[in-house]
């Protein structure tokens, strides 16, 4: 919001024509603010706004509590149940928590195929979690950590063929940030013991591990 510039401006004695003409905007519309200008609760919602948008923006599975969670972690205090006001009103919901109409196409990204499932000579599907290799099969997972401080999680990453833990990572919260930092992590280590490229990582669906980072 620029009008309060304009306003300072002018009590130094910088006309409004002039101002409003360099920052390119209305005179009638400053005029119009001057008569009701906005108030610190609009101000603190717009900001309030701007962070669950960017939030949301960054990782569209997250539902409003993990986008309060971002939010509030750059500075924008507010409660959950606000969180859920202002992203309703704003539909910005999770691509995975809303149910959509028939024939409507599912936004963000695709989830990938499970690579792990095998059939069996009589038509039963299971998981075969084994490799003749390093770095051919990789599991991973958040786990949470109670500490006097408050919790911490971790997200591990386990190579199947030794059975080492090949990358990790941890922090205050588990967002998908935590998920990309394990596999980066995990990445960086056993580059320089094996090739990585199409070593298949297979976890459960929570939204961190299908966030549009970590997928990417």
């Amino acid at each position: 919001m620029m009008f309060p510039f304009v306003a300072d401006l002018a009590a130094e004695g910088i006309a409004v024509a002039v101002t409003c003409a360099v920052l390119g905007l209305s005179r009638a519309s400053y005029y119009r603010w001057r008569l009701r200008p906005v108030t610190d609760a609009e101000i603190t919602e717009a900001y309030r706004a701007n962070a669950l948008f960017t939030a949301h923006a960054r990782d569209p599975e997250f539902g409003y509590r993990l986008l309060a969670d971002q939010a509030r972690e750059v500075g924008e205090a507010m409660a959950d149940r606000t969180a859920w006001r202002i992203t309703s009103a704003n539909r910005w919901f999770s691509v995975f928590g809303k149910k959509r109409r028939r024939g409507a196409r599912r936004p963000g990204p695709a989830v990938h195929d499970d690579l792990c499932t095998v059939t069996d000579a009589d038509g039963r599907v299971r998981h075969r979690f084994s490799a003749t290799a390093a770095n051919r099969l990789w599991l991973t997972d958040i786990t949470e950590h109670p500490t006097k401080e408050g919790k911490l999680y971790c997200c591990a990453i386990k190579d199947v063929f030794s059975g080492r833990i090949v990358g990790y990572a941890i922090d205050s919260h588990m967002h998908a940030d935590l998920a990309v930092r394990a596999l980066d992590n995990a990445v960086a280590i056993r580059a320089g013991a094996g090739e990585v490229t199409g070593c298949v990582v297979h976890s459960d669906r929570g939204s961190q591990f299908r966030s549009g980072d970590y997928l990417t």
